[in-house]
């Protein structure tokens, strides 16, 4: 199990070796320092704390400063935790770069998609519209909520409501290319989340 945490840059084009366009998406995946590390006998589980982004020292609360003064790491803006069967190979202080994944590989990357706001049914589910006529008076309505005598709304109806702000993971997302010098992983297809979203990638799970 391989997880990095990063920022998405934005999408853009590179072209194969047949001269093909690939539509990519470039993120700045790391580097992450590991913060803290848990294990079976002391919390119950595996797993690593990791932290991502600079920060101004003067931005961090008490308790993080201490958090951060016990590992004898400088503060950072995320902190994320995997939980990994190989969390005792890890130590605190140790760096992961880009570069512990390869080209040709599967990764799932989950973020934050983008606010849409309060949205109607007809953006928010895909309803249809009423006749546009000018007599009709009904035009952009949620419709009939129910059945007659019920007195109240059935559960799970659609109606009007907050689109977006969702977490969304995208699942196996080939890595085209790593740059270990720039910090950069171009993965094909798009990802979740607006330009400088925060990014989970983890290697996929359901790669053959």
């Amino acid at each position: 199990m391989k997880a990095i945490l990063g920022r998405k840059i934005g999408m853009t084009q590179i072209f194969n070796e047949e001269g093909k366009a690939i539509p990519v998406t470039v993120i700045q995946a790391g580097p992450c320092v590991v913060v803290q590390t848990k294990t079976t006998k002391t919390d119950g589980y595996e797993a690593i704390q990791v932290g991502f982004g600079e920060i101004k020292e003067t931005r961090v609360n008490k308790p993080l400063k201490g958090h951060f003064a016990k590992a004898q790491v400088k503060p950072l803006r995320f902190l994320k935790e995997f939980r990994l069967e190989n969390a005792a190979d890890y130590k605190v202080g140790q760096e992961i770069s880009v570069d512990i994944f390869q080209e040709g590989e599967k990764v799932d990357v989950s973020g934050i998609t983008k606010g849409k706001g309060f949205q109607g049914t007809i953006k928010l589910h895909n309803f249809q519209r009423g006749p546009m006529a000018h007599g009709s008076k009904y035009h952009r309505r949620s419709g009939s909520l129910g059945a007659k005598g019920v007195n109240r709304v059935f559960k799970g109806r659609k109606l009007p409501g907050r689109m977006g702000s969702d977490k969304v993971t995208i699942q196996n997302l080939q890595v085209v290319k790593v740059d270990k010098e720039r910090n950069l992983l171009l993965v094909k297809g798009c990802v979740p989340g607006p330009k400088k979203a925060l990014l989970t990638i983890k290697a996929s799970v359901k790669s053959k």
